[in-house]
């Protein structure tokens, strides 16, 4: 719902500041004054294109800024985020257009977006109903789309069936296709994996092997040059020469140990020390014992190495494949084996899959026959019920037809076409709505099909706190007066009761059905002096009520606010709209 319009610098208007609420609110003043530039403000927010001719002469730019609620509207709110906008605390989101040295910018929520980006949440925000490429029903899936809403909620559980089961079949199918497609790379995916399962098998590789075998190459590859450092290692620690001259590590320890300990008695540091050279021994003589069995253990083995060399050449060869460990290698192993658990599946899946859409085939048959029958009914029932508000909107010959045929192909939106037609006057061939009509004409076929969705059956369920669409009346008293002009503003002001309606007007009869009546005033620069234009320019919007809505309602019946014969007949309007509504 929009809250507010701010407009500065287009076009006649200097600034003007449009406060809005629910229900009918009207936009009169005199003729030149302006008021049509409120609409080209509101185009401009919904992402219209931009004419720099629009900005005021004399200015170097022009703005429109509107105050949006967007409460409740998920897709709206989605769009703002995607767009790096924020939305208020209080629930609104601000847009704003400028236009200045011939380009426009569009900012959405404080951040700059593209024109379309406006445009699109446009769609779920406003409808503006006046000429022929505003229509908000110009299009076969809106038309489906009102039908559908004005048959009820009832159907609309049944369209969603049928939506649902229409999506899953099209996953469905999109699978099997890819399925299909892919058979012969899947059967030549299979075999490399059996290949590779096979060859892995055979191998029989171990967790850690490749490691553990490279160790057992390194040491049979080097054993001389090992047993060489073992031996004079226990030399140096526990060998004696041929004479028995020279002592080893233990002995020159031991020597040293029993030095300290003969002068301990003198000092007790010392016997400490002895007893470190102790330990000292003791680690030497086991060292020594290790060393000795380590020379015994090795023995050179040549058959046992070349043994340990074949079977690295084939862990190697299955490194080169499947993984640069043997723990990758049997990890691609797991993977592999259920990889082909999977696709030796498809054949299954497909079977599945195939009777799975054979059963949506026939739920998508059943729902669309309840569909086709459903949108038969309504298309009578909104045909009659447009008809009958036409023919109170000076439209008495005109009448609306709903026609439902059957599409070649069912698609998403079940097995219907609907089209809305106008016959304008007896004997006139019918015709798609926004072609043979005049501007007023089709404002006034809107407004009765707006007004005959907003009253259906299923608005009844519509919850009280549910977010309001902005609907935008011009043009819709073109060609009507005396009593047609009380049922147009009789029918805003019911249309009023469950969205937002502005319109903008001239009649008087219109006017007296209003929530809230907004004057546009004029004044004239060339008399203040302020510029040198001498352009005509609004100075300002305020809202009438009271006997300044009775002032205003005589001005647009007689052309003279004073007149008591026309403020007897604007007070006798507002007493009937009161009791007519």
């Amino acid at each position: 719902m929009l809250e507010e319009i701010a407009i500065e610098n287009l076009g006649v208007i200097r600034s003007a500041r449009v406060p809005l609420s629910d229900g009918l609110t009207v936009i009169t003043g005199e003729t030149g004054a302006g008021k049509t530039m409120v609409l080209t403000g509101l185009n401009l927010l919904m992402g219209a294109k931009a004419d720099p001719q629009s900005v005021r002469p004399g200015a170097s730019s022009a703005a429109v800024e509107g105050r949006v609620r967007v409460t409740g509207r998920d897709t709206v709110l989605e769009r703002v985020d995607e767009a790096g906008g924020a939305v208020e605390d209080d629930g609104t989101v601000v847009i704003l257009r400028t236009i200045a040295d011939g380009r426009s910018r569009a900012h959405l929520g404080g951040r700059t977006v593209p024109q379309g980006v406006l445009a699109e949440i446009a769609e779920d925000l406003f409808t503006v109903h006046g000429q022929a490429d505003q229509l908000r029903l110009r299009t076969a899936a809106k038309q489906r789309e009102a039908l559908d809403t004005f048959v009820g909620p009832a159907h609309q559980r049944v369209l969603a069936a049928y939506r649902a089961a229409w999506t899953e079949r099209g996953g469905l199918l999109a699978e099997i296709a890819d399925l299909e497609a892919r058979g012969a790379e899947r059967a030549r995916e299979v075999e490399l994996l059996r290949i590779g399962l096979e060859e892995i098998e055979r191998v029989d590789p171990q967790s850690g092997e490749d490691a553990e075998l490279q160790a057992l190459i390194e040491r049979l590859s080097n054993a001389e040059g090992l047993r060489t450092a073992a031996t004079e290692a226990h030399e140096a620690v526990a060998g004696e020469d041929a004479e028995g001259a020279r002592e080893n590590a233990i002995a020159l320890v031991e020597r040293a140990r029993r030095a300290l300990e003969a002068a301990a008695h003198s000092d007790p540091e010392l016997g400490a020390l002895a007893t470190r050279f102790a330990e000292v021994g003791y680690l030497l003589s086991d060292v020594a014992t290790d060393v000795a069995a380590y020379v015994d253990d090795l023995q050179a083995d040549p058959a046992g190495l070349e043994t340990a060399h074949n079977r690295m050449a084939e862990l190697t060869a299955l490194t080169r494949s499947y993984g640069e460990t043997i723990d990758e290698v049997l990890q691609w192993a797991s993977d592999a084996g259920l990889r082909l658990l999977d696709l030796d599946d498809g054949g299954d899946r497909l079977a599945s899959m195939r009777a799975r859409v054979a059963e949506l085939d026939g739920e998508l048959g059943r729902l669309a026959e309840i569909l086709t029958a459903e949108r038969t009914r309504g298309a009578a029932e909104l045909a009659e019920a447009v008809t009958s508000e036409l023919h109170g909107l000076a439209m008495a010959g005109a009448h609306l037809v709903v026609s439902v045929e059957p599409l070649d192909e069912p698609g998403p939106f079940g097995a219907d076409q609907v089209t809305f037609l106008l016959v304008p006057h007896p004997g006139a061939p019918e015709r798609p709505l926004g072609k043979g009509a005049s501007g007023g004409e089709l404002s006034r076929v809107m407004l009765a099909l707006e007004v005959a969705l907003a009253t259906a059956g299923g608005a009844a369920e519509r919850p009280a706190d549910a977010p309001r669409s902005t609907f935008v009346f011009d043009e819709v008293d073109a060609g009507v007066g005396g009593r047609a002009a009380v049922e147009v503003g009789r029918r805003l002001a019911q249309l009023g009761r469950s969205t937002q309606v502005v319109v903008v007007t001239h009649l008087a009869q219109v006017a007296a059905f209003a929530d809230a009546h907004l004057v546009v005033t004029k004044s004239s620069d060339g008399d203040s002096g302020t510029d040198d234009d001498g352009m005509i320019t609004v100075t300002g919007v305020r809202e009438v009520t009271a006997d300044a809505r009775v002032r205003e309602l005589a001005r647009m019946l007689s052309g003279q606010e004073d007149s008591e014969t026309a403020r007897t007949h604007a007070l006798e309007l507002l007493e009937s709209s009161v009791v007519g509504r």
